[in-house]
């Protein structure tokens, strides 16, 4: 650190002023009652007394009070050495209270960080925890099952066992690869392999695929029109499926039966494409919007689980909409349902 003194010199002129006041004072009763007064002897006494006491007291000052802010400075580098290190000491009392003020501000702000990621470590850990040993203990269980020997003769019981067992290990599976795509998402490990493409034409073959489990639900996977022309866009193709696939599961597992998950395209003017996924399921309560796309969260904790899913879904939407360095919108009202949106580039 540099030592920079940033004086303002009030404190030393006006003390230099009264002590000057003080002692002209006496040396005129002393000149006078001896009766040697002489103007200029006494001008030139009250110049060298203020000039000197002002040097002394300035000095004297700033030397007394570096002393105990450089103490302050090493101390609270120790905490911050990279916030403090390249400031100047000073002794201006304004600029060190602007300093330490915002020290303070930085350091609180930094502790409230630190206690929401440290609350966010432990409910993720507890989430994983409790995604992961589920289907591993399902399976533990019907494996150790037929391993103690009591399922082994009768071949119905022993087969629906190990499929059972199976469907728990490839749910494991299925979370452990959610999880190694959104850690490969984060750190920008994943390669896009940019294409043109029509996106109605992919939506129809989502639809195709999800027909089925929709009509299990009784909801109906439309188009908000009749789209006569295809809209292409420049995106990784298999990473915008796999996005546009959460989406429409997500409406039809919190869809309501006999309702309908309707998409729309709309091209905007800077070269974007706005697709929309809408629903009129139940909705999602205001204070859990800012949540959503974190890993694991769940709105009905019990239900979503028991409809299946790593719980990673929104999440890896988030990532990959975003590793296209583009954005996803979310519209909901509790008990009338949501709309989730992405932008695409247009293809040229």
């Amino acid at each position: 650190m540099t030592r920079i003194f940033k004086k303002t010199y009030k404190f030393a002129a006006y003390t230099s002023g009264y002590i000057t006041l003080f002692l002209s004072f006496f040396s005129t009763l002393f000149l006078v009652y001896t009766n040697n007064f002489n103007i200029w002897i006494l001008l030139f006494f009250t110049v060298l007394i203020y000039g000197f006491s002002f040097f002394i007291i300035q000095f004297r000052v700033e030397k007394f009070i570096y002393k105990r802010v450089k103490k302050i400075y090493d101390d609270v580098s120790i905490l911050d050495a990279s916030s403090l290190s390249e400031q100047p000491i000073t002794t201006n009392m304004e600029t060190l209270t602007k300093q330490v003020e915002r020290f303070a501000q930085n350091k609180k702000l930094e502790i409230e960080a630190l206690k929401i990621r440290e609350n966010y470590r432990k409910e993720f850990i507890g989430n994983i925890s409790h995604e992961l040993k589920t289907p591993l203990f399902t399976a533990q269980g019907y494996i150790l099952t037929l391993l103690d020997g009591g399922a082994l003769e009768d071949e119905n019981v022993r087969e629906k066992y190990l499929e059972r067992a199976n469907k728990g290990v490839e749910r494991l599976i299925y979370i452990v690869k959610d999880l190694d795509m959104i850690t490969k998402l984060e750190v920008g490990d994943l390669n896009l392999d940019k294409e043109d493409f029509d996106i109605i034409e992919l939506i129809n073959n989502v639809f195709e695929l999800l027909e089925m489990k929709a009509s299990k639900r009784i909801i109906s996977l439309t188009f908000d029109k009749e789209y006569k022309y295809p809209v292409l866009v420049h995106a990784d193709k298999e990473r915008i499926q796999q996005v546009v696939s959460n989406l429409i599961v997500n409406s039809i597992k919190y869809g309501k039966q006999d309702g309908t998950t309707e998409v729309r395209i709309e091209v905007l003017q800077n070269n974007k494409v706005l697709i929309r996924v809408t629903d009129n399921g139940v909705g999602i309560e205001k204070k859990y919007i800012p949540r959503l796309f974190e890993r694991f969260f769940r709105v009905d904790k019990s239900g979503s689980r028991q409809e299946g899913g790593s719980g990673l879904g929104l999440s890896i939407v988030k990532h990959i909409v975003e590793a296209h360095v583009q954005k996803i919108y979310i519209e909901s009202q509790f008990g009338i349902g949501s709309e989730f949106s992405f932008t695409l580039e247009q293809a040229k």
